[in-house]
């Protein structure tokens, strides 16, 4: 590949990790808001952890810059790129594989947390989703609010329908940002808001950095073996 479109590779996944980390900053910190179901889905570990994420590829991206515009026979900033990157993708992989599981176990999960809620809290989520209780009306029910405003009339609702308790509609609404940030759904996410899509920039910037570590060190060789032939080269 010439050098001038493998640079040109080099600076565009360069880019696109920065714009990678400024997605992930963004969205930790935008996420960090006095919504009752913002809060339920994601913790505050949650949001430092994509910050945390953000903050490195911005500073991956800034080393990728640095280790381009040294000269051409000093490949140690590529080096040192390389192993932070893999150490990029070993996080990118364990902060997407712990939201792949959670969403695994995300009925059981968001019952634990329904249950830490304050009862004024869970009456907002039955009156906001009309429904009662979270399994099942005996389950973490509160009577109050303009929906559940008696035990008998929850305990009249028709079992068979899921949305009349609280379970379904949580982890519906759940689904939506927690499968945003699992994978990509190119019809309803115009942006590109995953853990595991961020490694298509890893892998391309790791991949074009070994290129050009390697074409650097070829003209290294034979500026090195023009030396030795007096300057006047092959021909």
């Amino acid at each position: 590949m010439p050098s001038k479109y493998l640079h040109g590779f080099y600076g565009l996944f360069t880019l696109v990790l920065a714009v990678f980390g400024i997605i992930s900053v963004l969205f930790s910190l935008l996420w960090r808001k006095n919504d009752l179901m913002v809060n339920m889905t994601f913790s505050s570990s949650d949001l430092d952890a994509g910050l945390v994420m953000g903050i490195a590829f911005l500073i991956t991206s800034s080393l990728s810059v640095a280790a381009i515009i040294q000269r051409n026979h000093v490949t140690i900033g590529l080096i040192i790129l390389n192993w932070v990157l893999m150490a990029d993708a070993v996080m990118v992989l364990v902060v997407g594989t712990f939201v792949w599981f959670y969403t695994l176990r995300e009925r059981a999960e968001f019952h634990v947390r329904y249950a830490k809620l304050q009862p004024s809290q869970r009456i907002t989520i039955q009156d906001q989703f009309s429904c009662c209780g979270y399994f099942n009306a005996s389950d973490l029910l509160e009577i109050g609010g303009s929906f559940c405003q008696n035990s008998t009339f929850a305990n009249s609702l028709n079992t068979t329908i899921t949305n009349n308790f609280c379970v379904t509609p949580i982890t519906n609404e759940a689904d939506t940002s927690l499968n945003q940030v699992f994978s990509r759904d190119v019809v309803t996410v115009p942006v590109i808001r995953t853990t595991y899509g961020f490694m298509a920039g890893i892998i391309g910037l790791f991949l074009t950095s070994l290129c050009v570590i390697k074409v650097r060190q070829e003209i290294e060789r034979f500026r090195r073996i023009d030396a030795k032939r007096g300057g006047r080269g092959f021909v």
